[in-house]
């Protein structure tokens, strides 16, 4: 039915027509309050992502062969960066931690030479301890220690002697020392770990860059300690898609210790 015209001219609104003015109205602010609750659900997701990444759970991946056979490349970790006290940016502040690191713990740290990268290590010396290796044998306070973890992939061959000197200020001075020190990369020490600050090897003995190298890691530096293997791939496949195809299921939550 066409709407009716008023004595004057104009048309006369019929309750059809308010009706579906209403409705049209119903119809824009249902699309509004749906992107407002999408909005919402969305920037509480994102927030909730960054408070847990920063002070709770973090992804990390292997880069190298440093830590084999612990860790292989292509290896995908989560790491609790709550247990050692997670800091808090843009600040020297960190939150408590549930407990202090250990010797033996695999830990996630920056890497002193430059802090934006992060590199994987076992610890091995807490401060105050004295730290020597002999032959490739690690000793702890004087003490061979029992390394099960521990491969040797390359024997053979030997860093050059200056890599290691910035050793020379840790060294204990025994009257051995004294006479001449020549470091390598599986004889070196003893030195003694210094006030809030870590010792770190990797496992591949003759394949990590690590504390023998560019030294002693501050407390400050500790990011956390790897819970499990989440994923894990064969980086050096053939295949064109070896993250689809060549995935080593037998890792996949591996725990890492």
């Amino acid at each position: 039915m066409p709407p009716s015209t008023s004595p004057s001219g104009t048309r006369a609104v019929t309750d059809e027509h308010r009706a579906e003015v209403l409705r049209a109205m119903n119809r824009s602010r249902w699309r509004m309050d749906g992107f407002w609750e999408w909005s919402k659900i969305i920037i509480f997701a994102v927030a909730l992502f960054v408070v847990i990444r920063t002070f709770g759970v973090e992804a990390y991946k292997i880069p190298s062969g440093s830590m084999e056979n612990t860790l292989l490349v292509g290896d995908f970790l989560l790491v609790n960066k709550a247990v050692f006290g997670a800091e808090v940016p843009f600040t020297n502040l960190r939150l408590p931690a549930i407990r202090s690191p250990r010797r033996g713990d695999v830990i996630v740290f920056q890497w002193p030479p430059n802090p934006q990268q992060s590199y994987v290590k076992r610890l091995i010396g807490l401060a105050g301890d004295t730290v020597e290796m002999r032959e490739g044998v690690f000793l702890l306070n004087g003490r061979r220690q029992n390394e099960s973890y521990v491969i040797h992939s390359h024997p053979i061959g030997e860093p050059v002697e200056e890599e290691f000197r910035w050793q020379d200020q840790y060294l204990v001075r025994t009257a051995q020392a004294r006479e001449a020190y020549h470091p390598s990369r599986n004889t070196w020490g003893p030195l003694i770990v210094p006030d809030k600050s870590y010792f770190m090897l990797g496992d591949n003995r003759d394949n990590s860059l690590d504390s023998r190298y560019w030294g002693f890691v501050a407390d400050s530096l500790i990011k956390g300690k790897p819970l499990f293997v989440y994923y894990s791939y064969e980086r050096d496949a053939t295949h064109s898609f070896p993250w689809l195809t060549d995935i080593r299921w037998s890792r996949l939550g591996t725990r890492v210790h």
